[in-house]
């Protein structure tokens, strides 16, 4: 029976010995654990509150993304990682000051709740690579377009006037250099019969870009069409005076008028003149040629004459 029970003991015994070891392991953590256990590192997931340079006081700008949140590693009892984890724990990036292109992470950084008796020991990653760009100014002209058509009869006459032409662009260097102008909301022409002057509102091309001033005010000129036609070798008549003679004899009349006007124009309707005010009986002078046609402007070539009377 002795042998028996000696047999029972010593048959595979390192085997009853690693059983035996390893049960007494088992028994400690559970026993540690249900106590609240010694300090140990634990790791958390903490948000990143980041705090940014004023956008007015500096002349740069992050760009590109923050991660949202970063992992600290701490230390302390499991109980109070447990109440940790269900506080809020946040890391302060304060990036108002200085502008680095890695920032690296401090323990005093942390903000953890009031009572905790924990202990920060790292960062998982212990930094973050960070962007920065040039905030830069400059001026850029202003582009406007036209769109719709004036009235029957009118065009519009010229470039439209831009007051201020130029403004002011502030932003990001690499959004701000390739601006070759700045657009603003169409001018709309539809059935206008005159010149007027609107106040337009600049377009945006990006969020990130700010504008001074934000509108310009932009005239546009309206006339009623027009066409032209020269009318060649036209006598002079002499006006004021019972006789009396030009040099030379002749002109050029250039006419502009509305398109119908023109187009109906004869060459015996239209008479140059010149008128003699003096009441001299004879003499001469150099008198300006004058055409008068409704709704018509005329250009003379000569612009004046000799203009002789009484004994020729």
């Amino acid at each position: 029976m002795w042998e028996r029970i000696r047999h029972a003991l010593t048959a595979n015994l390192n085997l009853k010995l690693i059983s035996l070891a390893f049960a007494v392991v088992v028994y400690s953590l559970a026993h540690g654990l249900a106590h609240g256990g010694e300090d140990a590192s634990w790791s958390i997931v903490a948000d990143l509150d980041v705090s940014l340079p004023s956008s007015e006081s500096s002349d740069q700008v992050l760009v590109g993304s923050i991660p949202q949140s970063v992992r600290v590693v701490v230390r302390g009892s499991k109980p109070t990682i447990d109440n940790l984890r269900a506080s809020k724990v946040s890391v302060l990036m304060d990036l108002s000051q200085q502008q680095p292109a890695h920032f690296v992470f401090d323990s005093k950084m942390v903000r953890l709740p009031d009572g905790l008796n924990v202990e920060v020991e790292g960062f998982d990653p212990a930094g973050v690579d960070l962007k920065w760009e040039q905030r830069v100014e400059r001026d850029v002209p202003v582009q406007v377009s036209v769109v719709g058509t004036p009235a029957e009869g009118f065009v519009v006459k010229g470039p439209l006037v831009v007051e201020p032409k130029m403004v002011k662009v502030r932003g990001l260097q690499s959004d701000v250099d390739v601006l070759q102008h700045v657009q603003v909301d169409a001018f709309d022409v539809h059935e206008l019969t005159d010149g007027t002057t609107r106040q337009l509102a600049i377009k945006k091309p990006s969020v990130r870009l700010k504008f001074e001033p934000m509108s310009v005010n932009v005239t546009v000129d309206i006339k009623r069409e027009e066409a032209e036609r020269v009318f060649q070798k036209l006598a002079v008549a002499v006006v004021g005076t019972p006789k009396g003679k030009t040099q030379p004899a002749e002109v050029d009349v250039r006419l502009v008028c509305p398109p119908d006007i023109v187009r109906s124009l004869r060459a015996e309707q239209i008479v140059p003149q010149v008128e003699v005010s003096s009441k001299e009986p004879a003499g001469s002078e150099s008198l300006p040629v004058t055409v008068k046609i409704d709704r018509c402007e005329a250009f003379v070539l000569p612009r004046e004459v000799v203009t002789r009377w009484g004994a020729l």
